[in-house]
């Protein structure tokens, strides 16, 4: 009896551990993506970031608080979107002051915002290119990379991530080997 006791007991206590773990295994997967939803707002020039909250729950972003127009709106969705590991997103965004038609950027400006986000983003998170010493430029799909970076390889890394993100038609390397 007391070896059945004991053999409910560790397997209890072995099914809790592993349900723990999936449990602590997906709430660090939201984490982070979270915190590259929010560093990819927080690097976007065109938005102010401070005023979007993200939430992530199995992958899904829920977006709330507040932007200046549906473009802010529109291009904030499509950030999030493009990150690996985000399974939807739900834009709940409030426009609160619309833009005037002068003021408002064309959707060819919102994609090379885009463009030019996930690129920075995707050098910042690659550990073998020095995405700080990079700048980012897009202008109707072409990407121009400026600045200095550490060696040859780290030069063709940072034209190969540039050339294989989406809506990327051609990539113009300015960068610098240092010497």
């Amino acid at each position: 009896m007391k070896r059945t006791t004991l053999a409910m007991m560790m397997t209890l206590a072995l099914s809790s551990t592993a349900v723990l773990a999936n449990e602590w295994k997906d709430s660090a997967k939201d984490a982070w993506i979270d915190g590259k939803a929010e560093t990819t707002l927080l690097l976007n020039g065109n938005l102010n970031s401070f005023d979007i909250n993200t939430d992530v729950k199995n992958g899904a972003v829920t977006l709330t608080g507040k932007v200046d127009s549906e473009v802010d709106k529109a291009l904030a969705e499509e950030l999030i979107a493009s990150l690996d590991g985000v399974t939807g997103v739900d834009n709940q965004l409030t426009v609160v002051a619309q833009a005037k038609p002068d003021q408002q950027q064309s959707g060819s400006a919102l994609k090379d915002a885009k463009i030019a986000t996930v690129v920075k983003t995707r050098l910042l998170f690659e550990s073998e290119v020095s995405g700080t010493s990079i700048n980012v430029d897009a202008k109707q799909g072409v990407v121009t990379l400026s600045g200095e970076v550490e060696s040859d390889a780290e030069k063709d890394l940072a034209v190969a991530i540039a050339k294989n993100t989406n809506d990327v038609s051609r990539v113009i390397d300015q960068l610098q080997v240092a010497q």
